[in-house]
């Protein structure tokens, strides 16, 4: 029932339904800024995993394929702008040079074409959730709180925030996973599988690269061992 109410929605709600919510997401991001002098990256964050929880809607609204896609190259184009023109300021902000945010709107469009075309956009959201609340709290809880530092090919990491990265990714897939096949062994196999490999991938961030691993990686393994340990 519930199913056939959300397929009886109008497109122009739908896509009014993400508007809102990202305006929501900035507006907050701004006002964390203006009224509370907050850090710049607890500001980037802010939008970073704001932005990832469209990808619920998209998926619980069903979204049309073809306005993820639209969106996602808009998003890319503006953000490949932004890094010659002060149109979003904030990207550049985090003391080194990085593609990130170009990475992660090229990474929603990828997913959203994938899975969307093969009916199974929860694999969509698994990536994106993991990339936006596993990376944007490890690097929050790794700034604040990571005094055991180690390298990964000339970037700085932390063992708390690789660890929150773990716990979180793990919690993150296991509750997707377990709402679409339920309370199955396969279930946290699984997600104990992917939120590792998500950690490791996530290590390697030269140029914000992990922006793409991660969320991409994450779907396509959890895809991967579903089908094969469905066989």
């Amino acid at each position: 029932m519930l199913s056939s109410n959300l397929e009886s929605i109008p497109p122009w709600l739908q896509l009014t339904s993400v508007a809102v919510w990202l305006s929501l997401v900035n507006l907050s991001a701004w006002g964390v800024h203006r009224f509370f002098k907050a850090d710049p990256e607890i500001v980037r964050k802010i939008v970073h995993i704001g932005t990832g929880n469209v990808i619920l809607l998209a998926w619980w609204l069903k979204i049309p394929v073809i306005a993820g896609i639209t969106a996602s190259i808009v998003a890319s184009s503006v953000t490949l702008l932004s890094y010659r023109f002060p149109i979003l300021p904030g990207i550049n902000s985090v003391g080194r040079q990085s593609f990130g945010t170009f990475f992660y709107a090229v990474s929603i469009g990828i997913l959203i074409a994938w899975f969307w075309h093969i009916q199974q956009p929860h694999y969509a959201a698994l990536g994106i959730l993991v990339m936006a609340w596993g990376d944007g709290l490890a690097a929050l809880i790794g700034q604040r709180f990571g005094k055991h530092k180690y390298k990964v090919f000339g970037g700085q990491k932390s063992w708390e925030g690789s660890l929150t990265m773990a716990v979180v990714s793990y919690l993150i897939i296991s509750l997707i996973l377990l709402s679409v096949q339920g309370n199955i062994w396969q279930t946290w196999f699984i997600s104990l599988g992917v939120a590792l490999v998500a950690t490791g991938l996530e290590t390697f961030s030269f140029l914000g690269i992990d922006n793409l691993t991660v969320p991409l990686g994450s779907a396509a393994l959890a895809f991967l061992l579903t089908q094969l340990m469905a066989s």
